[in-house]
């Protein structure tokens, strides 16, 4: 799949899912909290920008910390900066673009945000280097994306069915801050974090992954619909692999700062 069809497929993907998507939120909510308690807005001057703002629930807390400085919002999709824009209409510069090409000045920001949108973007080490140019010396980056061991239980399910890759794989912290030392960042800080969430069945997850606009990126993954057998399969595989009847699902999140 060319880069061309993969950022049409997310634009069309989260621009379906914006309407619906501040009732499945609740963990993008909640690490998007915990994100600026780790690393939170720092005094010194210079605009602030979310990258990967969707409909703005970090957006709304960095504007609560700008202190009148400039603050950007940035989304590949556009649904998505409406709804930020209505929740936000005053304040906020919103900017629809691609987070691996922006279409921002040199070193004209003083700190960039990104709450679970850069598992998206194909090319990490260009994007660090792009940040890098937008931000002014002394700038922090600080992000929180998807890990490893995100949804374990899943993959494990689908592993009973067949051998296509159902759920995308995420880098590590490890491969992050050799992709942030490639592009020029230095004294970084990473932090992982596992949360778990329960759900009454394995059907209310995966709605759950519908409504906030989650999709299969892997090359390996299967090419058509999945049949009813096979979900109902990987349903049954989901329930055996609980220990105790509750249905949980493992979300990493990797907590990253890095300053240029």
């Amino acid at each position: 799949m060319s880069a061309a069809i993969a950022k049409r497929d997310i634009r069309r993907s989260f621009g379906a899912a914006a309407a619906g998507y501040d009732s499945v939120a609740a963990l993008q909510r909640r690490v998007g909290a915990e994100l600026l308690v780790r690393f939170d807005v720092s005094p010194a001057a210079g605009a602030i920008a979310d990258l990967g703002c969707g409909t703005g629930f970090l957006t709304g807390l960095l504007l609560g910390r700008a202190a009148d400085r400039p603050v950007y919002a940035l989304d590949i999709a556009l649904p998505m900066l409406q709804a930020a824009r209505a929740k936000w209409p005053a304040g906020v510069r919103y900017v629809c673009a691609d987070a691996e090409r922006l279409p921002l000045a040199d070193a004209g920001l003083g700190q960039i945000y990104s709450n679970l949108a850069l598992q998206w973007c194909a090319d990490l080490p260009a994007l660090f280097g792009d940040c890098r140019r937008v931000l002014a010396p002394g700038g922090q980056l600080a992000f929180a994306t998807f890990g490893p061991g995100t949804l374990v239980e899943l993959k494990a399910a689908w592993a009973e069915v067949d051998d296509y890759r159902h759920v995308n794989a995420f880098v590590s912290g490890a491969e992050i801050r050799d992709q942030l030392a490639a592009a020029g960042w230095h004294d970084g800080d990473i932090v992982s974090r596992t949360y778990s969430t329960e759900y009454a069945a394995v059907s209310d997850l995966m709605r759950e992954l519908k409504g906030i606009g989650a999709h299969n990126l892997n090359a390996d993954r299967k090419r058509g619909p999945t049949t009813r057998r096979q979900l109902r399969d990987m349903i049954a595989a989901y329930e055996t692999l609980m220990p105790d009847a509750r249905i949980l699902a493992s979300w990493e999140i990797l907590f990253v700062r890095a300053f240029r």
